[in-house]
């Protein structure tokens, strides 16, 4: 069982499109982190098609076009505000507003979905991997990264020496991402996680990032102010 609630999602899109013009200034983490994984697709991976999965900005929509550039590509998010920013830069063939639970595509219509860091605002992860195998055709290739319960620990444990409310987001955990991988249609080949250390001069400089991403404090039960 899990022990937490995710955000609602139409707060999610909402805050994410509200942070589309300031992102990418504060995005280095995400930049890096999906820069390994698409390092990491297989060298052999030739798609006609890719899906780039809460594409956000349209930054690694526009690593995949250079990666792949005989395939048509396709960007999808849940942030409408993110997709009007992303359409001005290029990279995808198509836009399209969509929830990674229930994607608006055809059985089999893709060889690569790709996601980085957004599969976490998803309160059903099964469900995710349930669409992917469903739009992937035989032999393509479902890559995701997460973030993991334990992220923003530090703040976690500092505001819980001032009271006892919801200030920091809350996601699965690593054991649960095994879990529902194990169970899933798709052949897991590769999972594992690994630590990333950032450093800050203060706390408000944290936050004030974590506002800027669209990735501030989203939970339910959250304090105002």
């Amino acid at each position: 069982m899990l022990d937490y609630v995710l955000p609602d999602k139409r707060q999610v899109a909402a805050s994410f499109s509200r942070a589309a013009a300031s992102y990418d200034s504060v995005a280095q983490l995400q930049r890096d982190v999906g820069g390994q994984l698409l390092s990491e697709l297989p060298a052999t991976l030739q798609p006609r098609r890719w899906v780039d999965l809460g594409s956000g900005t349209g930054h690694f929509s526009r690593a995949l076009a250079a990666r792949y550039p005989q395939a048509h590509g396709l960007a999808v998010d849940i942030a409408q505000g993110m997709l009007q920013h992303a359409r001005g830069l290029g990279g995808a063939t198509h836009y399209l507003a969509g929830d990674a639970e229930c994607l608006p595509l055809a059985a089999e219509c893709t060889d690569l979905v790709f996601t980085s860091l957004a599969v976490q605002w998803c309160d059903d992860f099964a469900a995710v991997l349930d669409e992917a195998h469903r739009v992937l055709r035989p032999g393509g290739v479902f890559a995701f990264t997460s973030l993991c319960a334990g992220t923003l620990a530090e703040l976690s444990a500092s505001w819980r020496e001032v009271d006892g409310d919801v200030h920091v987001n809350r996601f699965r955990t690593e054991a649960a991402y095994r879990t529902l991988c194990a169970a899933s249609p798709l052949r897991a080949e590769h999972l594992a996680v690994e630590p990333v250390v950032l450093h800050y001069p203060d706390v408000r400089s944290l936050t004030h990032e974590l506002k800027a991403l669209g990735a501030h404090n989203l939970n339910p039960g959250r304090p105002a102010g």
